[in-house]
């Protein structure tokens, strides 16, 4: 009896002692669970910049990802890809090396010689679904430059000031190096895809020749069909040293090329004639130059000046409130488009005469004069009805028009009710401090129109903070790119793609 008495309080200790065990064990992995927990968030939340809380961005830090970003932005700006003859399968061999060092394989479209863009793809699954893929575009190629109007190598990729200098830095090279660090860095976080993610630098945008966006689409589109697109067009307009408003580009306007040519008798300029076709072009461009096309808002414009009135000086404000009302909105138009030549050409079709070519010699009256005119419509608008309308403003039988057969077409506009216009917006309004974010009709033209003829959301981002100054210098000379303004780019683009790539 001692015995089992003994033995019973041996199996009670035991049971005892189990029981501390399991208990132990339970608090230990509580513990650990909401240790865990909170490390997670830690990893996986940035600090609330202007009291703002911040979206998970998935991927980490960003800072040393955008430094890396800069040196292939400098890289990428020393590649002369001048449009012509463009040259871009340079880039785009040194783009494809890029993603080779991150084990991600890329592919050249030979489109022409020496002509080529690259596509790269990370997969959420083994059959793909394009309705659902995320494009990230943007292209190589760039406009020519005087060179003796810039201070420092156009192509040198020069760092100084806080800039980097260099035909490109902003268009659109910068959008391309932007686009190759949010696509690395899924890469590097191993982040789990709910959509495939294809990264596209394209060739020939700014001439949309034969080595364009369409011919990639016409040959290749099965390696880029996506349901959404992310590309250059947007804004985030940068005053006193702060963020105004972010735009994002929703649509386009149309850019169609018109060459007028003048024709008469040449000959010795000792004796001049009425028919001089230099006089007879510079006329017409004069006229031309002089010319202001009826408005016409759309319903993107009117929303985007809904939201900028409130950010407004009050004068400014007051009118942007009335721009479409039928007692004060003529007069509003007026002191809209004499305040800004982006609202004004927002607001209308322009024209703007940009290549003149005539004779041989000073004491040669030439026999021919040419114009070239650079016409924007609105999306809608016809190039046929605008051109009647200068016609007979110039009203000069002695001058043929001539409408390049491959202008720009009319797309429809992205969606503002996708999720990944949405996301853009509460992402880019967080990175920003609140400010006001708007769709946006862009005045230049994009690859966007392209994507968006094919069922393509696409929207026109650029989420680098840029003065009017700093922007006024795309296409022009010394175009610079501020640093900062890049490595803040660089994150919000991160941070927009990463969450769209995992959302179901």
């Amino acid at each position: 009896m001692e015995f089992t008495c003994g033995k019973t309080h041996l199996h009670g200790g035991i049971f005892v002692l189990r029981a501390h065990l399991r208990f132990t064990i339970f608090v230990v992995i509580l513990a650990f669970s909401f240790t865990s927990r909170a490390l997670r968030a830690q990893v996986s939340q940035r600090p609330a910049a202007f009291g703002i809380p911040q979206t998970p961005p998935l991927v980490g830090d960003t800072t040393a990802l955008a430094l890396e970003a800069q040196n292939w932005l400098a890289d990428l700006v020393k590649i002369n890809t001048t449009n012509p003859p463009g040259n871009e399968q340079a880039a785009a061999k040194y783009i494809s090396g890029v993603l080779a060092k991150e084990g991600i394989q890329a592919e050249l479209l030979d489109l022409a010689p020496g002509r080529s863009a690259v596509v790269a793809r990370l997969r959420s699954s083994v059959i793909a679904d394009p309705s659902r893929a995320l494009l990230l575009v943007a292209h190589m190629d760039v406009v020519g430059v005087d060179r003796s109007k810039w201070s420092v190598d156009p192509f040198g990729g020069v760092i100084k000031e806080g800039y980097l200098w260099g035909r490109g830095s902003i268009d659109d090279k910068s959008m391309l190096a932007a686009n190759l660090a949010a696509f690395i860095a899924l890469k590097r976080g191993a982040v789990h895809l709910d959509r495939d993610v294809i990264f596209l630098a394209t060739a020939d945008e700014e001439q949309f020749g034969d080595a364009s966006m369409k011919m990639v689409i016409a040959k290749f589109w099965d390696k880029i069909a996506s349901g959404y697109a992310i590309n250059e067009g947007g804004q985030v307009v940068l005053k006193n040293g702060k963020a105004q408003y972010v735009a994002i580009q929703v649509s386009e306007k149309v850019s169609v090329n018109v060459e007028l040519t003048a024709t008469g008798k040449g000959g010795h300029s000792s004796t001049p004639t009425k028919d001089n076709p230099v006089v007879h072009i510079a006329a017409a461009v004069a006229k031309i130059g002089n010319y202001t096309a009826p408005v016409h808002l759309t319903s993107i414009v009117r929303r985007y000046f809904e939201a900028l009135a409130p950010l407004e000086d009050e004068e400014t404000s007051k009118w942007m409130r009335v721009v479409d009302t039928p007692d004060r909105g003529e007069h509003a138009q007026r002191y809209l488009s004499d305040a800004s030549p982006l609202w004004n050409s927002m607001m209308r079709d322009t024209v703007a005469p940009t290549m003149l070519q005539a004779g041989i010699r000073a004491n040669v009256i030439p026999s021919e004069a040419r114009a070239t005119l650079n016409i924007r419509l609105i999306p809608g608008d016809t190039i046929d009805v605008f051109v009647n309308d200068l016609k007979k403003l110039v009203n000069d039988p002695q001058i043929r028009w001539d409408i390049s057969l491959d202008g720009g077409f009319a797309a429809p506009n992205s969606s503002l009710d996708t999720d990944l216009y949405a996301l853009m917006t509460k992402v880019s309004a967080q990175e920003f401090g609140g400010v006001p974010v708007v769709p946006f009709l862009s005045t230049g033209a994009t690859d966007s129109a392209q994507l968006r003829l094919h069922n393509v959301q696409a929207y026109g981002l650029r989420p680098m903070p840029m003065t009017e100054e700093d922007l006024r210098r795309v296409h022009g000379d010394e175009e610079r790119l501020p640093l900062a303004s890049f490595a803040k780019g660089v994150d919000c683009l991160v941070h927009i793609v990463a969450e769209f790539a995992v959302n179901k």
